[in-house]
């Protein structure tokens, strides 16, 4: 019996729980069995739909590559707003980007910096997840931006993937 009472995802049913409290109208006794029962029945309804779990392995070192990408974002819009306002034009490149990361994840958490970081775009990730095409809004040296991307992002990212 208590089997069936599992939570799949304990994670996000935790998540669920806290989401749906501050959404609700206020605590009450019926807002907190609401939102236990919706807390267990999305996870168990959307098991299949969930990949294997990921392989972090080295956690603790996920709040500094926060702490990174977030200041790599407060730079690069500096960056590109001082690029907007000068009259000089920008040197737009696509790049193509050899992956050392094999985690389908980790690849995603890295093409979503990417993104996330102003002046640059993951435009696509190739079938055997071995490439990432990226356009750079301006980049002198393709070699530059790869270097960057594999210093400041990917070898992070292989540390606490792999």
């Amino acid at each position: 019996m208590l089997d069936r009472l599992r939570f799949p995802h304990p994670w996000l049913s935790l998540t669920l729980f806290v989401m749906w409290q501050f959404l609700s109208d206020g605590i009450s006794g019926g807002s907190i069995v609401l939102g236990l029962i919706l807390a267990w029945i999305i996870p168990l309804m959307t098991q299949g739909f969930w990949p294997d779990p990921p392989t972090l392995l080295k956690a603790w070192k996920t709040p500094a590559y926060l702490l990174r990408v977030l200041w790599d974002i407060v730079v690069a819009s500096v960056d590109v707003a001082r690029l907007i306002l000068s009259p000089r034009a920008p040197r737009p490149m696509f790049i193509c980007y050899t992956l050392e990361l094999t985690d389908p994840l980790a690849i995603s958490i890295l093409a979503s910096t990417i993104s996330l970081t102003p002046g640059t775009v993951s435009a696509d990730v190739s079938d055997d997840n071995t490439l990432l095409l990226i356009h750079a809004l301006d980049a002198e040296d393709e070699q530059e931006v790869i270097d960057t991307i594999r210093n400041r992002y990917e070898k992070p990212l292989l540390e606490m993937f792999q």
